[in-house]
């Protein structure tokens, strides 16, 4: 297209309008402290922005249910809060239903024999998108319980790979690219 100043097409009356330099010195201001930031906390051990540590990892810091009370939710207002597997719905994810999991369990049998009976089984509580339950044999008495991992429902956010108190459970890439899709991301 021929234009007779830069930036204005020919048949403009005025330049097509642009984002402000504030926008761009924020970003680009933003990224240089980001990068500062993480280089001085790599190579000094010390941040300019207080990064917080406490010195151990994640899962660590569970504590078993003989040390607290349990929290009893109150029951969800479907107006104002939306349950787990509506927010999961919102996030698009797709994964094929013939692939294999992609959440692996080194020992299928830690969850029930030392995860449930010392922390009450977290996963069904630290996961964000109801991919963990403990289902029951019989319901009533609370006994025969299996773990059970909902695949399809994982929206990637490697929780499980982090909070899991026996680092039971290793997040891998699924195959094909399955996932959520955030369209406005």
């Amino acid at each position: 297209m021929w234009t007779l100043s830069p930036g204005v097409p020919i048949g403009c009356k005025s330049p097509p309008k642009r984002g402000s330099y504030s926008t761009q010195i924020h970003t680009y201001l933003g990224a240089s402290l980001g990068g500062l930031d993480m280089w001085t906390n790599e190579l000094f051990g010390l941040s300019f922005f207080g990064t917080l540590k406490h010195g151990e990892p994640d899962h660590a810091c569970l504590k078993p249910l003989s040390e607290v009370t349990p929290i009893v939710y109150p029951k969800l207002s479907s107006k104002l809060v939306f349950d787990k597997l509506s927010s999961v719905f919102v996030s698009n994810t797709n994964h094929e239903e013939d692939q294999p999991v992609h959440l692996r369990l080194a020992d299928p049998n830690v969850p029930v024999r030392d995860n449930l009976p010392r922390y009450g089984e977290p996963a069904p509580l630290y996961c964000p998108a109801g991919v963990y339950e403990v289902v029951y044999g019989d319901e009533a008495t609370t006994s025969d319980p299996r773990f059970v991992i909902n695949a399809q429902n994982c929206v990637h956010c490697k929780t499980c790979d982090i909070k899991d108190p026996a680092q039971n459970i290793t997040w891998v890439p699924p195959e094909g690219g399955g996932g959520p899709n955030y369209p406005n991301m």
